[in-house]
């Protein structure tokens, strides 16, 4: 069992149902899964940029993601219906603790004048996302051998009903928000 979910069952869970006096323990807010995306429009033009985006997220996550196709043809962007434009990973149980312990004590204080995350991009129902500019920050790559830096977008997915819920079950979970 990973770190912080063993840290999740035994402290987090009971601060939370205490200060938010939830009746069960079902309605303690939790950490449902993690989504991480990378888009890639030149994939369209050269088809080796998806290889290494896929060993990117590979290298990152520990797990082999999932090509995303275009749903609508876009003529401005050269698009069709069908084109593979990106990947993603979804992660859930140890892997995805494991992930989000590496993510907020390793790779974030690495981003150049790091002062934070964001507060306010929780999306009203609990869930929060943001995106990273570039995969060097994961110490996992190898700066020699990335072709382009790239950025991800980076969902965290909770049970929480709302925002205020999310928050401080982030906090609690070490999320280095911003003051």
């Amino acid at each position: 069992m990973a770190r912080l979910q063993e840290l999740y069952v035994q402290t987090i869970a009971p601060q939370l149902m205490e200060k938010f006096s939830y009746k069960s323990v079902m309605q303690v807010p939790k950490l449902d899964k993690i989504v991480i995306n990378i888009a890639c429009g030149e994939a369209r033009d050269n088809p080796k940029m998806l290889d290494a985006i896929v060993s990117d997220l590979k290298a990152i996550t520990g797990q082999k993601p999932v090509l995303c196709k275009a749903k609508k043809s876009v003529a401005n962007f050269k698009l069709r219906e069908g084109m593979t434009i990106g990947a993603k990973v979804t992660l859930r149980g140890a892997r995805m603790y494991e992930f989000l312990d590496r993510f907020f004590n390793l790779a974030l204080p690495r981003v150049r004048d790091f002062r934070g995350i964001n507060p306010n991009s929780f999306d009203g129902r609990g869930n929060y996302c943001m995106g990273v500019r570039e995969q060097l920050i994961f110490p996992e790559i190898d700066y020699d051998k990335i072709d382009k830096v790239r950025g991800m977008d980076i969902c965290l997915v909770t049970t929480a009903a709302n925002d205020e819920e999310a928050r401080e079950l982030l906090t609690l979970l070490g999320a280095p928000f911003a003051k």
